[in-house]
């Protein structure tokens, strides 16, 4: 059976109620999001033969079906077939939201910057642009990783981006015309992430 036929026999492990996604095990969670938010759909895919995933994507647009806020939840699986695939995360960075343990880091980079055809950002920007919505050119992004346990093969990553209003990319990264405002834009990017998604174990 090929991988991708086995990940489309997978059952169903997450239930989606408007603004709020329950997993009932890898792990167990309850995320609930800002309740303006609109539910894009789920993408579950062999990413790049390597790794099981469910793709999760909510949206808060305006009247013309701009993406202002984009909000990916992603849960991931090395597959059985590749025993030695470990994650690692180096940023030394953390918070603990709900009980969860999370490697922090942040970016800004325009929407169609450096994609890898097949990766899961690929899959996420594809199910968004299918349901009519339209990505701005930039984001600022905040993620949020959980490993599951010691074996570091089982991951939960949260994604919070905003549309870069104001802002080209490159505009604050190093030499960028606004570089020194980066930093405060930063600390704010990671503040509103924790305002906006709730995280608990149901």
């Amino acid at each position: 059976m090929s991988c991708l036929a086995a990940a489309a026999q997978t059952p169903q492990r997450k239930v989606v109620n408007n603004n709020i996604i329950i997993s009932d095990h890898d792990p167990k969670v309850r995320i609930e999001l800002p309740k303006a938010v609109w539910y894009v759909g789920v993408d579950r895919f062999v990413l790049l033969d390597i790794a099981d995933c469910e793709l999760y994507a909510f949206v808060d647009v305006d009247d013309q079906k701009n993406v202002q806020r984009l909000y990916w939840i992603q849960f991931e699986d090395y597959l059985p077939s590749k025993p030695n695939l470990r994650h690692h995360y180096e940023s030394p960075r953390h918070m603990t939201v709900g009980g969860f343990r999370f490697y922090v880091d942040t970016w800004v980079k325009r929407t169609n910057e450096n994609i890898t055809a097949g990766s899961d950002e690929d899959h996420l920007i594809a199910l968004i642009l299918s349901r009519g919505y339209k990505m701005p050119a930039g984001m600022m992004s905040v993620r949020l990783v959980h490993l599951l346990d010691e074996q570091k093969r089982k991951e939960l990553m949260i994604i919070y981006s905003e549309n870069l209003t104001g802002f080209a990319p490159a505009d604050l990264k190093k030499g960028g015309k606004a570089e020194n405002l980066w930093l405060s834009l930063e600390d704010d990017l990671i503040l509103r992430s924790r305002q906006e998604i709730k995280i608990e174990v149901p």
